[in-house]
């Protein structure tokens, strides 16, 4: 795994919030999502940037990995990432049902980031490695210099910052910009999967599905009680809590067009 450990960090001021988990205070229904402010907090860990870079869990100078992502992993299977992974659970739980995949998790804060890599180190400890698991730390908008043309067979997005302003609504992970960016990585049957309990950004994300002439395969703005989509389904920590909380949850699977 030391072998993997490459390494890309990139600057302070070229950090972009595309990829947050926490929504801003008092925003969706009832205003249940976590406040900004704690986001802020976690961005501050003492020595979290430095057990970063030390982590074998975290690949290091990624871009150069890029068209040679199947060499990097024990074993060739195909890529999936998820963006904005936050402290990762979803795909331990992932890697871990789906061994035959490799598994990508980027975030982009040391403080979230650096909870996943504690926790690999305890499973690690327990005797429960994931060797086709890594992570990376980097601004989403770098996609394209990090994975080659179709090098990526499936993207998640679970439960991303709704940027709810109109004039933030490029750093969506779900709008036509990143769509765009997400063309340029993903082979051509690839699909992107998104979950979120706002339906504001989902019927947005719909919208933006159609005017980049994608391919939307399947939707449901409510998951949990829409028996198909749910085979299968992983939930993540943010799902588990807006669902007991009576939320219903969204998903929309969706793809670019064929032929």
């Amino acid at each position: 795994m030391t072998k993997t450990a490459f390494g890309l960090v990139l600057n302070e001021e070229s950090m972009y919030d595309g990829q947050r988990h926490m929504c801003p205070a008092g925003y969706g229904a009832d205003g249940q999502y976590e406040k900004r402010e704690k986001d802020m907090r976690l961005r501050n860990i003492p020595g979290a940037k430095e057990a970063i870079l030390e982590s074998p869990y975290v690949v290091q100078e990624p871009e150069n990995c890029r068209n040679n992502w199947e060499n990097v992993f024990p074993e060739k299977n195909p890529l999936h990432i998820e963006v904005g992974m936050g402290k990762g659970r979803f795909l331990m739980d992932m890697a871990r049902l789906h061994p035959d995949v490799n598994y990508i998790g980027i975030e982009m804060y040391d403080s979230v980031l650096l909870r996943a890599v504690q926790k690999r180190e305890e499973m690690h400890e327990e005797g429960d490695d994931l060797p086709n698991l890594l992570f990376m730390r980097m601004d989403a908008r770098e996609l394209p210099l990090v994975f080659g043309e179709g090098e990526v067979q499936k993207i998640y997005l679970n439960f991303s910052d709704p940027w709810p302003k109109a004039r933030h609504a490029k750093r969506r992970l779900t709008s036509r910009e990143f769509l765009a960016r997400y063309e340029q990585i993903l082979e051509k049957e690839g699909t992107v999967e998104f979950k979120t309990d706002n339906r504001e950004l989902f019927e947005f994300s719909l919208e933006e599905v159609k005017e980049q002439g994608w391919e939307l395969l399947a939707s449901t703005f409510d998951l949990h009680n829409q028996k198909e989509m749910m085979q299968g389904n992983v939930m993540t920590e943010y799902e588990e809590k807006f669902s007991s909380m009576g939320n219903p949850i969204c998903k929309l699977i969706c793809r670019q067009k064929q032929g």
